[in-house]
C-alpha cells in the first residue's frame, strides 16, 4: 500500500505526496473579491502540499456571497491570481482553484442581488439569530444555461492565471449540492425528482469544465453523508453513487468526499460514509476529507479506502504541514478567532519547523 509521501498523478497533475491541502475560506481578498499580495505568501508557504485547492473562489457576482472571498470573474482578479500561482510554483507546488456558486447560501447584503437555487427554500441559520439568507428564486433553464456559460469562464479565467487545473465545489450545501439533494430540490422538471434528473447540472457543469481545463484537470468535491447547511436527502446513496459513477465515466483527475462522522468536529452525522459504495463504482483517484490525523490518513490508504487525505484546518496552522507529518513532528494549534478576520495574524505568521522555514 502507498504512504502519505507517495507521489501520485491525480489525472495529469504530478503531486509528490498525498497529503492534500482541502480547501478553506480565509476571506483574505478584497472588498471587491480580488485576491491580495497576503495571500502569495500563505499559498506560497503551503506549496508543500501534494496538491493545494484553494479556498472557495466564486464564478460570478450572483454566487460569490461570503465577504472578501475571492473570484474568477473579471480581469482584474485574473491578474491578481497570477502572482499567487506563480509563487506556488516556484516553490514546487501545485495548485488548483475551487469553483465557487453559493446557490441560496450567497447572502444578498454581499451580492446586492437575490440568491439562485433549485427551489424557493430559504436557508436555515443559526438559531435565535437575524437570518441573512433570502428566499432563492428558483432557476429557470435559462438561468442554467447562464449558470453554465460562468462555470466555463471561469475554468478559462483559472487557465489565463496559470493553475494546474480546476475543481468544483459540489458539496456542503452550495448551488450543486441544493440541486443534488431532495430535501432542497422540488422541482418537477428535468432537473428535479429522480436522481438521474438531480445529478443533471452537476454532469453539466464538469462537461464544462472538461471541455475547458481537460477531464484529466478537472477535480470535484462532494459531501454525501448527513445534512450540511439545511442541504439533506432522504437516500444519499442513491444519488450519490450514481453521480460518483458518471464522473467516473468522464475520467476526471479525483474525487473528494469531505465526510461527516457522529464524532466530528465540524460538523456531525450519523448516515454512514458513503466512501466504500463509492469506491466500488469510481477507481480514479479518491480523495477522503474530514477530521484526519497522521494514523487515521495512513490507514485509510492502507486499507484502499483512498488514493490521498485532504487536510483542511491543519493547514491553516500548519504551512509546512506535510513534513511535520513524515517527521512525526508536533502540530501548531490553530486560532479559531482568526480565521476569517483581515490581515496577516492567524494567516501567514504561523511557523514552519527551523529547516523548512530555511528551505
Amino acid at each position: 500500500m502507498p504512504s502519505l509521501f507517495d507521489s501520485i498523478d491525480l489525472g495529469a497533475i504530478r503531486a509528490p505526496n498525498r497529503v492534500l491541502m482541502a480547501p478553506l475560506t480565509r476571506g483574505r481578498s478584497t472588498e471587491g473579491h480580488v485576491p491580495t499580495p497576503l495571500m502569495i505568501d500563505y499559498y506560497r508557504q503551503r506549496a508543500g502540499a501534494g496538491l493545494i485547492i484553494t479556498e472557495g473562489t466564486g464564478i460570478s457576482r450572483e454566487g460569490l456571497g461570503w465577504p472578501n472571498a475571492p473570484g474568477l470573474w473579471t480581469d482584474e482578479q485574473v491578474d491578481a491570481w497570477k502572482p499567487i500561482v506563480d509563487a506556488v510554483h516556484e516553490a514546487g507546488g501545485r495548485i488548483v482553484p475551487q469553483l465557487w456558486h453559493m446557490g441560496r447560501l450567497a447572502r444578498p447584503d454581499v451580492t446586492g442581488q437575490q440568491s439562485l437555487s433549485s427551489s424557493p427554500i430559504q436557508a436555515p441559520y443559526a438559531p435565535g439569530k437575524p437570518n441573512p439568507y433570502d428566499e432563492p428564486r428558483p432557476a429557470t433553464h435559462d438561468d442554467i444555461r447562464r449558470v453554465l456559460d460562468d462555470y466555463s469562464a471561469a475554468a478559462r479565467n483559472a487557465l489565463r492565471a496559470g493553475f494546474d487545473g480546476v475543481a468544483l465545489h459540489a458539496a456542503n450545501g452550495y448551488l450543486i449540492d441544493q440541486f443534488l439533494r431532495d430535501g432542497v430540490n422540488h422541482r418537477e422538471d428535468d432537473y428535479g425528482g429522480l436522481p438521474e434528473n438531480r445529478i443533471r447540472l452537476l454532469l453539466e457543469v464538469v462537461d464544462r469544465l472538461i471541455a475547458e481545463a481537460g477531464a484529466d484537470r478537472t477535480g470535484v468535491r462532494l459531501s454525501p453523508n448527513g445534512e450540511t447547511q439545511g442541504a439533506d436527502d432522504s437516500d444519499p446513496e442513491a444519488i450519490f453513487v450514481p453521480a460518483a459513477r458518471a464522473l467516473a465515466e468522464r475520467g476526471i483527475a479525483f474525487l473528494e468526499l469531505r465526510e461527516l462522522t457522529p464524532e466530528g468536529t465540524f460538523g456531525k452525522s450519523e448516515v454512514p460514509p458513503l466512501s466504500p459504495k463509492i469506491r466500488e463504482v469510481f477507481p480514479g483517484p479518491l480523495v477522503l476529507n474530514q477530521d484526519y490525523d497522521f494514523a487515521a490518513a495512513q490507514a485509510a490508504l492502507d486499507a484502499g479506502l483512498a488514493d490521498a487525505i485532504a487536510f483542511g484546518r491543519p493547514f491553516i496552522a500548519n504551512p509546512d504541514l506535510a513534513e511535520r507529518l513524515r517527521q512525526g513532528a508536533p502540530l501548531n494549534p490553530a486560532d479559531p478567532r482568526t480565521f476569517y478576520t483581515p490581515g496577516p495574524e492567524g494567516y501567514t505568521d504561523y511557523p514552519a519547523l527551523p529547516e523548512t522555514r530555511a528551505a
